[in-house]
C-alpha cells in the first residue's frame, strides 16, 4: 500500500511540474534557513560544555550598589582575598582558583619577538576546574614555580617552529627568563576566554609584580577572575544567601557601612557565562540569550512560510483532484487511506526538499560564518544530536503542510463533488487567505525590524560623541616610567602628521571600571558624596588631543603647579552633585587620596558605547597610571602611521610597533547589533520570497481556474486592465490586512530591542509606509505576472469547448 502511495505521489509530482517545482523549492529553501539558524543556535547554547564538570563550576562576581542600594557596577572579577577565604568558609568549595590578565607583555626567543595579549597569571589547581587538551608537560606540575609558562600549541609554534619547546626559556620585558613547562591545545571556540600563554600564579608574591601582602589584603582591586567547582550536590543558592555574612566577616567596613550594603557577591554557572552574564568586565565579548531566541524564532517563522505554501498550493488544487476522491470513494477507499495518500505525498515532497536544501546548506554556510564569525562546519550535521533534530524536523514539516489539505481532500462527499459544489467553496478560499495573512505579517514584521536595526545604526554612526574619533590613533604606552614624553611628543607633533598626543589610563571605546570615594564642601565641613564618580587618570593633553569642549573653568595646565592635585568633573557628575557647571568651579573637593579643588567642567562626552548612559566622570593628573597614547593623525593616514612608527621606535627600540583605530574600536562595540541588521535583512528577504512563491503558485492557479470567466469578459469587451486589477485585488486584501497586524507587533518588539540603548533613535512612520510598499509592490508584481498572462490570452482557446 504504502508502495502504492509513493507512486501515485510520483504522477502526481510529474503531470503538476509548475506546482511541484515551486513547492519544493519554497520548502527547500525554508528548510535550509531553518537547519542554518539551528546549527547556529545549537553552537552557542553549547559554549564552555566541553569542560568535565561543566555542570559544578561557577564564576564569582561581584556588584557594588549605590547608597541607595541600586548597582553602580557590575563586574565579572573580584578581589585576590575572596578566592582562599571562600575555600576556608565553605565546604562545599571542592577547588577555588584564580586567574588575572597580565596586559600585553613583550616576549622574545632570539630574533624572535613580539607583543602577546590574552596571557593569565593562574593557580596550579586551575586544570582541576577547567579543561585543558596538554600536548606536552604535567598538568599536575606545570604552574609549580614562579618562573614556569604554559603556551598555547600555535604560540609555541611560532617562538620555535617544530621544536620541543618544554624546558626552553622566553625572555619577557626584558626583565624575565620563564621557563616553558608545558604545551596545549587552543580552547575550543566554544569557551568564554581563549588565552594564549598562562604564567604561575605564585609570581604575584614578587613585590615587584603584585606582592604578597596585596593578595591577601587588597579588596579594592576587583581583577581576579575567581571559579569555583562545588561539590556534588552542593546548592550555589545556598552559598550566595551566605556571602554577605561572609564579606561583613572579612572586609573592612567603609565610611561606616558594612561591607554587605555595599557590594554583593554572587555565582555565575559556567555554562551561562556566554549567553546570559552581561557584567561590565567580560573576558571575552559575550553573546546574548535574547538574539538566540529572536534567531530561533525567525528560523521557526520561515519554515512556516514554506509550510503555509503547501498548505495554500495543496488546498487550492484540491478542486482538481475533487473527482479521484469522489472515485476513490465511491469503489471503497476509507478516509484513512486517502489521508495517508495526501500524507505520502507531502513527506515525498519534504524528503526531496531536504535533498535540495542540504546542497542550499553547503553554499550557506560560508555567509552564515562571515556573519557569525564562527567556523561552522558541514560536519555538524553529522552529528548524531543534529540528525535526530533534522529528521523529527523533517517528518513534522510534512505532517504541518501535509495535515490539513490531507483531511479537507478525504472530507469530500461524491455527490456534492458530482454537483461541482467543491469548485465553487475554493472559489472563496477564506483559509487561504488568513494563511496569506500570516505569512505576509511575517515578512513585513521582519522588513520593520530590517529598517529600524538600520535606522539605529544609521543614528549610532552619525551621533555626536562630544570629542573627535576619526584617525585617532591607539598606543599601548611601552614606557618604563622614566620615558620623557614631552620629548616624544614633541618629536612626533614635528612629523607634520600628528595634532596632539595624549594619554589616559583608559580610552573612549572602552568602560569606566575604575572609581574612588569622593567628598564634597556640604555647608562647614567636607562629607561623603552619594554619587558614583568614575574615574579617569588623565595627562594634561588628554583633553586638547581629543578636542572636548569645556563648559566651564580650564583644563589642567603645566603653567600651575598645584593641578596635580586638583580634579576636571565633566557635566553630569556637576549636575549629579547639585551644581551648575560654573558653581562647581573653585568648590574644594576630593577625589580618593586627591585633595584639592574642581578647576573645570567639560562638557558632556561619550567615553563608552551609547548602551551605556553618560558616566559621572572625575579625571585626575597621575602621570604613572596611563596605559595608553593617543595620537590624532592629520593628512595622509599611511604616510602619518610610518611617521609615527619611526618616531616611537626611536623611543622604544625593544618593542613591537602595535596600533589600534579609535573609530574601529567604536564598530566592534555594535558588532551584534550589525549581525543583526544582517539577519533580519536576509531573512526578511527569505520570507518575502518564499511568501511570493506562494502568491505565485496561487495567482497561477486561480488564472488557470477563472480562464473560462476571463474569455467571457474579453469577448463583452473587458479591457485587459480591467482584467489585471479583477485578478489581482483578490491577493492584494490579504497583504493590506497583513501590514496592519504586523505594524503593532513590530513595534513593540522594536521598542524593546531599541530599549538597550541609552541613546536611541524614534521609530518614524516612514518605516511602516516603507515595509507597506515594499510588500504591496512585490506583492503585485508577483501576482500581475499571471494576471496579464491571463488577460493577453486570446479567448478563442478557452471558449472552444463551450
Amino acid at each position: 500500500m504504502l508502495l502504492n502511495y509513493l507512486k501515485i505521489a510520483y504522477r502526481n509530482l510529474l503531470r503538476h511540474k509548475a506546482f511541484g517545482i515551486i513547492n519544493i523549492i519554497g520548502l527547500a529553501v525554508g528548510l535550509a534557513g531553518f537547519l542554518l539558524i539551528a546549527l547556529y543556535v545549537k553552537d552557542e547554547l553549547g559554549y564552555d560544555r566541553y569542560n568535565e564538570n561543566a555542570d559544578r563550576v561557577y564564576r564569582v562576581g561581584r556588584t557594588f550598589l549605590t547608597s541607595e542600594g541600586t548597582p553602580s557596577l557590575t563586574l565579572a572579577q573580584v578581589a585576590p582575598p575572596f578566592g582562599p577565604l571562600i575555600e576556608q568558609d565553605f565546604p562545599e568549595a571542592e577547588e577555588v582558583v584564580r586567574t588575572l590578565g597580565t596586559g600585553g607583555l613583550v616576549m622574545r626567543n632570539g630574533e624572535r619577538q613580539f607583543n602577546e595579549e590574552d596571557g593569565f597569571f593562574a593557580e596550579e589547581n586551575l586544570f582541576k576546574v577547567l579543561t585543558f587538551d596538554f600536548i606536552s608537560g604535567n598538568p599536575d606540575e606545570a604552574l609549580a614555580n614562579p618562573n614556569s609558562m604554559l603556551m598555547s600549541r600555535p604560540m609555541a609554534e611560532k617562538y620555535f617552529g617544530k621544536e620541543d619547546p618544554v624546558g626552553k626559556t622566553l625572555r619577557v620585558e626584558n626583565q624575565f627568563d620563564l621557563i616553558v613547562t608545558g604545551v596545549y591545545e587552543p580552547l575550543p571556540a566554544q569557551a568564554h576566554f581563549h588565552p594564549r600563554f598562562l604564567l604561575a600564579f605564585s609570581a604575584l608574591n614578587d613585590p615587584n609584580i603584585y606582592g604578597a601582602e596585596q593578595l591577601r589584603t587588597n579588596y579594592g582591586n576587583n581583577s581576579f577572575t575567581t571559579y569555583i567547582l562545588l561539590a556534588k550536590g552542593a546548592d550555589p543558592q545556598r552559598m550566595e544567601k551566605a556571602f554577605p555574612a561572609f564579606q561583613d566577616k572579612h572586609v573592612p567596613s567603609y565610611e561606616g557601612r558594612m561591607p554587605s550594603s555595599f557590594s554583593v557577591l554572587n555565582l555565575t554557572k559556567l555554562t551561562d557565562i556566554h549567553l546570559r552574564s552581561h557584567t561590565d568586565s567580560e573576558l571575552e565579548p559575550p553573546g546574548n540569550i535574547r538574539y538566540i531566541y529572536i534567531f530561533s524564532l525567525i528560523g521557526l517563522f520561515i519554515l512556516l512560510i514554506a509550510c503555509i505554501n503547501y498548505m495554500n498550493l495543496a488546498t487550492a488544487r484540491s478542486a482538481g483532484r475533487a473527482k479521484e476522491v469522489g472515485m476513490r470513494k465511491v469503489v471503497g477507499a476509507k478516509r484513512g487511506q486517502l489521508i495517508g495518500q495526501f500524507l505520502s505525498e507531502s513527506l515525498l515532497l519534504v524528503i526531496l526538499a531536504l535533498f535540495f536544501a542540504l546542497l542550499l546548506m553547503v553554499f550557506g554556510l560560508s555567509a552564515l560564518n562571515n556573519f557569525s564569525q564562527k567556523e561552522l562546519s558541514f560536519a555538524q550535521l553529522l552529528d548524531p544530536t543534529f540528525l535526530v533534530i533534522v529528521t523529527s524536523i523533517t517528518l513534522l514539516t510534512g505532517l504541518i503542510a501535509g495535515l490539513y489539505p490531507a483531511f479537507f481532500l478525504a472530507s469530500f462527499r461524491p455527490l456534492n463533488v458530482l454537483k461541482g459544489q467543491i469548485a465553487s467553496k475554493l472559489r472563496t478560499g477564506r483559509l487561504r487567505q488568513v494563511l496569506v495573512i500570516t505569512q505576509f505579517s511575517i515578512a513585513i514584521a521582519l522588513i520593520i525590524g530590517t529598517g529600524v536595526v538600520r535606522n539605529q545604526m544609521h543614528y549610532i554612526q552619525d551621533y555626536s560623541l562630544g570629542y573627535e574619533k576619526e584617525q585617532v590613533v591607539l598606543l599601548r604606552d611601552a614606557g618604563d616610567g622614566e620615558t620623557n614624553y614631552e620629548t616624544l611628543k614633541q618629536q612626533l607633533i614635528q612629523t607634520g602628521s600628528v595634532t596632539d598626543v595624549g594619554r589616559s589610563s583608559r580610552i573612549p571605546s572602552g568602560r569606566l571600571l575604575d572609581s574612588q570615594g569622593a567628598r564634597a564642601m556640604q555647608g562647614d565641613s567636607m562629607a561623603p558624596t552619594s554619587i558614583t564618580l568614575k574615574q579617569l587618570m588623565v595627562d594634561y593633553d588628554f583633553v586638547p588631543a581629543y578636542k572636548i569642549g569645556m563648559a566651564a573653568g580650564r583644563n589642567f595646565s603645566r603653567d600651575f603647579s598645584t593641578d596635580t592635585s586638583m580634579v576636571v568633573i565633566n557635566e553630569t557628575a556637576s549636575r549629579q552633585l547639585g551644581w551648575t557647571p560654573d558653581e562647581a568651579i573653585g568648590k574644594p573637593f576630593q577625589y580618593g587620596n586627591v585633595r584639592g579643588q574642581i578647576i573645570g567642567v567639560t562638557k558632556d562626552y561619550h567615553f563608552e558605547s551609547l548602551h551605556q548612559e553618560i558616566a559621572a566622570i572625575a579625571m585626575t593628573l597621575t602621570p604613572g597610571r596611563l596605559n595608553w597614547v593617543s595620537v590624532p593623525l592629520k593628512g595622509d593616514i599611511t604616510a602619518g602611521l610610518q611617521r609615527v612608527e619611526k618616531v616611537w621606535k626611536q623611543f622604544f627600540p625593544g618593542q613591537p610597533f602595535q596600533y589600534q583605530f579609535l573609530d574601529e574600536r567604536f564598530d566592534r562595540l555594535y558588532a551584534a547589533e550589525q549581525r543583526q541588521q544582517s539577519l533580519f535583512s536576509t531573512f526578511a528577504g527569505i520570507a518575502i520570497l518564499l511568501s511570493c512563491l506562494g502568491l505565485f503558485g496561487l495567482s497561477m492557479f486561480m488564472a488557470e481556474q477563472r480562464v473560462k470567466e476571463i474569455g467571457v469578459r474579453k469577448v463583452l469587451g473587458a479591457s485587459i486592465g480591467s482584467i489585471v486589477a479583477l485578478l489581482s485585488k483578490d491577493f492584494l486584501k490579504p497583504v493590506l490586512v497583513a501590514l496592519l497586524i504586523a505594524s503593532p507587533v513590530a513595534w513593540y518588539a522594536m521598542s524593546e530591542w531599541l530599549g538597550g540603548f541609552a541613546y536611541k533613535t524614534d521609530i518614524g512612520w516612514g518605516v511602516f509606509a516603507l515595509a507597506g510598499i515594499l510588500a504591496i509592490g512585490i506583492a503585485l508584481l508577483t501576482v500581475s505576472f499571471q494576471s496579464v498572462k491571463a488577460a493577453v490570452a486570446n479567448p478563442v482557446e478557452s471558449l472552444r469547448s463551450e
